[in-house]
């Protein structure tokens, strides 16, 4: 007979010793993408997004929720630290929430419909988070969830295609049926495909230019045949999960942070609403950095390189908080580069004998939703290492970090402690293993192919 599910994140918590003892153990891997690994290869896809164009099919692993009505201004405003001022129709927003104490709940994308209709689209956190202050505040919203695929009994509402490479914009200009319009970046304006109405963002995930582009799911097919047939012509690749596991850290962007929500007073009411078998109750933590307090997982705005998006120009959860350590020393966002003799070192210890350390997954060696691992400077705890992968442009291994402020000096070597303390957890993904240290070089920008 199977075990129920607790009704609620809150309640499964009070099965562990711990908030750290449940994500550490999660049977949970990394973060799931249901498409297919590869199309071509994935190194080729990789290099497609650099000197080609490359179209990842984002219909499956993000979560939509929508808000509408006369109050969804308001709302926003009362939950993001952003400013929204400048916000309404046609435009979109990287929405950053946190909780009281002013620590990351997470980020997503805000889409601006129309003046009183907004969807919030990413990993489960952020959509979660608005919903619940939607659900239990005094707004007069009303909320439709699209769930993504893994939690979805139904169909998606819509397709969203990522396109993105040097060429194309030229592939989508070919495909697309009249004038092209100016879509300035972060706004959204209409395409015409396939005899179908697009619509598209202008928005990048590796920083070579690019449209997002989005309709009901019935249109998905129509406007894709017509992409794929122009698309020999501009070297149009379709993009696997594996590869589109890496796009994100060669960006600079950190996917998933820790939700800043398991513990506290003032988070227990969430924690409640919350169900028991969802995104933030099955999320696995890993990495060789280990605290018995949850609290030291959490970020800053600054910690995620979030500081400008900061705007004291209205009230919000956690700005009291925020104010009060705006000024005070952060952790800095920066790129670690891995050295290749060192990983080296990890792939050979898979064969013959000697110590054997934990395998690093092509291309992507994140073994967890919400990856941490140590970042020394002597025997000084610099920061925390987290998505550690390899790229054909960047050629080598590296992984983005929070590096304290007053130690993020280009060329700074650290060493990063690969693998988990005593011998790994019990996370079924993670082998029996040792740990080591891997030097790496610090970088304050992004990696370029070296």
């Amino acid at each position: 007979m199977s075990q129920k599910s607790p009704a609620s994140l809150e309640a499964k918590l009070q099965q562990h010793a711990s908030p750290v003892e449940m994500l550490r153990n999660s049977p949970t891997g990394g973060y799931e993408f249901p498409f297919p690994a590869q199309y071509t290869n994935w190194r080729s896809e990789q290099r497609a997004w650099q000197e080609t164009v490359v179209l990842f099919d984002q219909s499956f692993h993000m979560t939509d929720v929508y808000f509408e009505g006369p109050d969804v201004r308001r709302l926003l405003s009362d939950v993001a630290v952003n400013s929204f001022k400048n916000f309404g129709a046609n435009r979109a927003k990287q929405i950053v929430a946190c909780n009281p104490d002013g620590h990351v709940i997470g980020d997503a994308i805000l889409f601006g419909h129309t003046d009183d209709k907004v969807s919030v689209v990413g990993r489960p956190s952020v959509p979660n988070w608005v919903h619940f202050q939607a659900e239990t505040g005094d707004y007069d919203v009303k909320v439709t969830r699209d769930e993504r695929t893994v939690s979805n009994t139904g169909s998606r509402l819509i397709y969203r295609y990522q396109i993105q490479g040097p060429n194309a914009l030229d592939l989508i200009k070919k495909v697309h049926e009249g004038p092209f319009p100016e879509i300035k970046f972060f706004h959204l304006g209409d395409l015409k495909i396939a005899g179908r109405k697009v619509r598209a963002l202008n928005h990048n995930m590796s920083r070579m230019g690019g449209l997002e582009l989005h309709g009901p799911t019935a249109d998905g097919p129509a406007v894709l045949e017509a992409l794929l047939a122009a698309g020999p012509e501009f070297g149009l690749l379709l993009g696997g999960s594996r590869a589109y596991s890496t796009v994100s850290p060669e960006s600079g962007w950190i996917p998933s942070p820790m939700p800043a929500i398991y513990s506290g007073d003032k988070m227990k009411p969430y924690r409640e609403w919350l169900p028991g078998n969802g995104f933030e109750a099955n999320a696995s933590l890993g990495g060789s950095f280990y605290s018995d307090r949850i609290g030291d997982y959490y970020q800053t705005p600054w910690d995620l390189g979030y500081g400008g998006h900061v705007k004291f120009d209205h009230d919000f959860i956690g700005r009291a908080a925020l104010e009060k350590i705006a000024n005070q020393p952060h952790r800095r966002k920066v790129w670690l580069k891995w050295s290749d003799e060192d990983v080296l070192r990890v792939f050979a210890s898979q064969l013959g004998t000697g110590p054997r350390y934990k395998y690093m997954e092509v291309p992507n060696a994140y073994y967890s939703i919400l990856p941490f691992d140590k970042v020394l400077i002597g025997d000084r705890l610099a920061g925390l290492s987290t998505y550690t992968v390899y790229t054909t442009n960047v050629r080598h291994w590296f992984s983005l970090a929070m590096v304290d402020e007053d130690l993020a000096v280009d060329g700074t070597e650290v060493r990063v402690v690969w693998g988990e303390e005593n011998g790994g957890s019990a996370k079924p993904i993670v082998e029996r293993h040792e740990q080591t240290d891997i030097r790496a070089t610090l970088h304050t920008d992004r990696l370029n192919e070296q």
